[in-house]
């Protein structure tokens, strides 16, 4: 009978690998399987039991549309200046949600999962990653009817490759940036459950500190009256948020609008820094990740 230990002993040591050690987000990818199943997991139970199902995923920005149309467009005249407001508000809507759910839930997945990451081994990111491509589908029903819309109002005449290239390039650095501030308040929110009221405050403002409700022009004009300094209004332009933003009136918004509103400045080099922003947001998440969850069954 052959001796098991004779035929590990012919195995070079490099192959062998110490149990609980993590490579960070590539083993995401050495995971996909169960990253796959993860995903699956997230988008069939959000509406298990539900009536109305998937039609949630209209109703809750339909409603949010809605809301702030009537009373910030018409109520309050914020649409002043900004011809076809809806069009506007919704297709930045759309981005602020992908942006939300995807920081919310990766903030909350290790908590979530509390149960998986005492019993069990797997890299930990796994859960952040498949909150964030969770949200990303929920994000695509909100993303056809706003394309349907402007299908309707003759998009499709006007496209261009930079509008497309415009939309993928907004969507990558909203999910980029949610998964790296994701990352790190997923880690803090395993020891300090204070995280998740951060998190909730900082979307609150995350509305407010991007063109969704009113033009860009609105921060330049605001900063000229109180004779602020421009550096101002180009850190405004550099939040990768508010760039997501811009792409997608760009791709969307101004293919449909006869409008005298500027593009904002240095639109093109600005996606360059702010997809640079995201990816070192995601680098410093990942960072403060990797530090901390060795406690993470402790502290769970």
């Amino acid at each position: 009978m052959t001796d098991t230990r004779d035929l590990f002993a012919v195995v070079p040591r490099s192959e062998f690998e110490v149990p609980g050690k993590s490579r960070g987000l590539i083993d995401v990818v050495r995971w996909r399987y169960l990253l796959y199943l993860l995903v699956k997991t997230g988008v069939t139970t959000r509406y298990r039991n539900s009536v109305l199902g998937w039609t949630w995923s209209y109703v809750r920005p339909g409603a949010q549309f809605l809301v702030f149309w009537v009373v910030l467009g018409l109520f309050m005249n914020l649409e002043r200046g900004v011809p076809n407001y809806a069009v506007y508000l919704f297709s930045g809507i759309v981005v602020i949600n992908l942006f939300s759910e995807a920081f919310k839930n990766a903030t909350t997945s290790i908590v979530g999962n509390a149960p998986l990451v005492r019993k069990v081994f797997l890299p930990r990111q796994l859960f952040a990653v498949s909150a964030v491509f969770v949200a990303f589908i929920h994000f695509l029903p909100q993303l056809g009817l706003l394309l349907i819309v402007c299908l309707i109002m003759g998009w499709i005449v006007n496209i261009t490759i930079m509008s497309v290239l415009a939309v993928l390039a907004g969507i990558i650095i909203v999910s980029l940036f949610a998964l790296g501030t994701g990352l790190f308040f997923g880690a803090l929110n395993v020891r300090y459950r204070d995280s998740e009221n951060i998190v909730e405050l900082l979307l609150l403002l995350a509305t407010w500190a991007s063109p969704v409700l009113y033009a860009w022009t609105m921060v330049q004009e605001a900063v000229d009256k109180l004779g602020w300094p421009q550096w101002i209004v180009d850190l405004y332009m550099l939040n990768p948020i508010t760039q997501g933003v811009e792409l997608f009136h760009y791709a969307f918004w101004r293919p449909v609008t006869e409008t005298t509103l500027a593009l904002p400045p240095n639109l093109a080099w600005n996606t360059l820094w702010t997809f640079l922003i995201a990816l070192a947001t995601l680098l410093i998440g990942q960072f403060v990740f990797r530090r901390l969850e060795g406690r993470f069954a402790q502290d769970l």
